[in-house]
């Protein structure tokens, strides 16, 4: 079985974040860029899968430029066999999934996270699926395969869903699918001979382009009121926090 795993290349959640030019352009300075969290728990699945059935292969896919390539290497290190890098800036969701479907093809099964954490919108995989004229399943909890049957647990509003799909699919992943792996020693040694294909974008014109950023207002002073004082609370509740 092949499987291709799509990673993107996302500021750590704990990095601080700012803008320069105007507010135009985000300050990479300082910052500390991983695989995003919810694909790194696809790449965990498919390394289990790939470990659990001899001859399957996994590949994982960046759309990004030269800068993500310490981070294709860390999926590289966790225990996919091989990357592709598609040479081009990911600047909206349907640019990504038309360069991600042009290089999908032959795949059994393409895995990514749910969304990425740097613009969450959540949509890359079902459009991946459309262009391919795959199923799309999302947000994926659980998979598990069975000769070419696909069995799954699905997070639906207020609970949980089992879906079963043939292969060829996508799936959006979450937690807790898998457990993060951890690269070891000799997984980032062999990572730096591991093939990684560096392939030009297919030339479509972004749909969105992004103007300007702006920052969330700080948050206030917090303002403590005695426990008896329910007058004052909701005064304040109503006037200043315009919640009631």
């Amino acid at each position: 079985m092949k499987i291709l795993v799509c990673i993107s290349h996302v500021p750590d959640t704990t990095s601080k974040i700012n803008f320069v030019d105007n507010n135009t352009r985000f300050d990479t300075t300082g910052v500390q860029f991983i695989i995003g969290p919810y694909d790194d728990y696809a790449l965990a699945r498919a390394i289990e899968l790939k470990e659990a059935t001899p001859g399957t292969t996994v590949t994982v896919l960046n759309v990004g430029l030269a800068d993500t390539e310490p981070t294709i290497r860390k999926a590289l290190a966790i225990g996919a066999d091989d990357a592709i890098r598609i040479h081009a800036e990911p600047t909206d969701s349907f640019f990504v999934a038309s360069q991600i479907a042009e290089h999908a093809k032959g795949y059994e099964l393409v895995l990514m996270g749910r969304e990425s954490i740097d613009y969450n919108s959540g949509v890359v995989h079902a459009m991946v699926g459309e262009m391919l004229g795959l199923p799309s399943i999302s947000p994926v909890m659980k998979l598990d395969i069975e000769g070419t049957k696909v069995k799954m647990t699905v997070e639906i509003e207020g609970g949980k869903e089992q879906v079963e799909a043939n292969l060829p699919l996508v799936a959006g992943c979450q937690e807790p699918i898998a457990e993060w792996k951890i690269p070891n020693m000799r997984g980032i040694m062999s990572a730096r001979t591991k093939p990684l294909k560096v392939v030009d974008p297919k030339a479509i014109e972004p749909s969105a382009v992004s103007q300007k950023f702006e920052l969330p207002a700080p948050k206030g002073a917090v303002k403590m009121i005695a426990a008896d004082n329910v007058a004052e609370l909701v005064t304040k509740l109503k006037n200043e926090a315009k919640v009631l």
